[in-house]
């Protein structure tokens, strides 16, 4: 280990070892690079093998472990077998449900086959991960899952009708797991974001409004009552706090880290 990896303290995760999907990017990235900061053996679960790679080696550059696993969460069975694969060598203490996609449109001019793949994508995932390993962690007296939905989930936003849906099933999914394996000593928990500033914001910028970025990127900054979006590291720091022993007794929560959106608008 460095000595920049053993000057992190606070919220220890020595001796755990965590699945992050879609860690390859954006808040995904943030997390994975936060736990292996601060004792976590990560293992990335990731579609696209280059990303994957990228935050290997970020956190490899820390001295951190991290070991990359490629797969589609929304099938099952890659899921499962991938599981059962990491079980076969160690124990996951820690499950985050970060991959999904984002969309744009009402329920008018949203497809069914479109309307279908964010489901497949942002709600089918957390459930076949969570399936494929609470078993897991009932046999080994407990362990953390925390998903990711947003606050589209829990309030009305415009032309995000599929993404919303998607959302609104993650939090239920939260609560419902939560509440059922309350007795095996598994949390469950989900973080809510407003706008976070990840590669996708920028995409979106440069395809939707070309020679506009700036501009718009300071329109959507302010549609926080912060005045700002919130960083990838945040949400990761939250993350953090909630899957560790810190937060022993909290589960069956939506957290919102919004920069007051939801309250202050």
């Amino acid at each position: 280990m460095t000595h920049a990896l053993n000057k992190e303290t606070g919220f220890r995760l020595d001796g755990k070892a965590a699945v992050v999907t879609g860690a390859g990017s954006g808040i995904g990235r943030g997390i994975a690079k936060k736990f292996a900061l601060h004792g976590a053996s990560v293992r990335i679960f990731e579609i696209n093998p280059e990303n994957a790679e990228a935050t290997r080696l970020e956190i490899a550059s820390t001295g951190g472990d991290a070991s990359v696993h490629i797969l589609d969460v929304s099938d099952g069975e890659q899921v499962a077998n991938k599981f059962s694969e990491l079980f076969a060598r160690e124990q996951i203490h820690i499950l985050v449900n970060n991959a999904g996609v984002s969309h744009i449109g009402n329920v008018e001019n949203t497809s069914e086959t479109e309307f279908e793949r964010i489901y497949r994508i942002n709600v089918k995932s957390v459930y076949n991960c969570i399936r494929a390993s609470i078993g897991h962690m009932k046999s080994m007296g407990g362990g953390v899952i925390l998903n990711m939905a947003s606050i589209a989930g829990s309030s009305g936003l415009s032309d995000r009708f599929a993404y919303s849906v998607s959302k609104g099933a993650v939090i239920a999914m939260t609560y419902s797991v939560a509440k059922d394996y309350l007795g095996h000593g598994i949390r469950c928990n989900c973080i809510s974001p407003a706008r976070i500033h990840t590669p996708f914001v920028d995409g979106y910028l440069q395809k939707n409004y070309a020679g506009r970025e700036t501009e718009m990127f300071e329109q959507l900054s302010r549609a926080q009552p912060i005045g700002r979006m919130g960083a990838p590291a945040e949400v990761a720091t939250l993350a953090l706090f909630l899957c560790s022993e810190e937060a022993s007794f909290i589960t069956g929560a939506d957290y919102p880290l919004d920069g007051g959106y939801l309250t202050l608008r």
